[in-house]
């Protein structure tokens, strides 16, 4: 079994920063791509940042999407199997419900599967 617990939302100002971790435990062979997703009320879940893995102990590269560049950067540890989501110049558009997720692999044989987080919520006030 695999379980993804984010953690570090809550409430801040517009202008203030916020940082998400995203940690994966459980059966896990390898992660491949782990990703960052929101989803504000009455919208579609949206992809906020992804970042790409040759295999559990490789590096990434970051994928963010337009809505994030310049203020969000997406990283990961994966030793520690996590992703963090480091938030900066938050705006009250930013409010949303923030999902991770990840691609993994239980077994050496096994499809690679996608797993989600419970999400956490992240408000800015104006």
């Amino acid at each position: 079994q695999v379980q993804l617990v984010e953690s570090g939302g809550g409430l801040v100002q517009a202008g203030g920063s916020l940082t998400l971790s995203c940690a994966a435990s459980g059966s896990i062979f390898s992660i491949n791509g782990m990703g960052w997703y929101r989803q504000a009320p009455g919208k579609q879940r949206e992809l906020v940042a992804a970042i790409r893995s040759g295999g559990i102990h490789s590096g990434g590269s970051p994928n963010n999407a337009d809505s994030a560049k310049g203020r969000f950067t997406i990283s990961r540890n994966n030793t520690k199997n996590t992703v963090y989501l480091q938030m900066n110049s938050l705006k009250p558009e930013d409010t949303a419900v923030y999902y991770c997720n990840a691609d993994i692999k239980t077994t050496w044989g096994s499809p690679t599967s996608v797993y989600w987080g419970q999400g956490t919520q992240v408000t800015v006030s104006s």
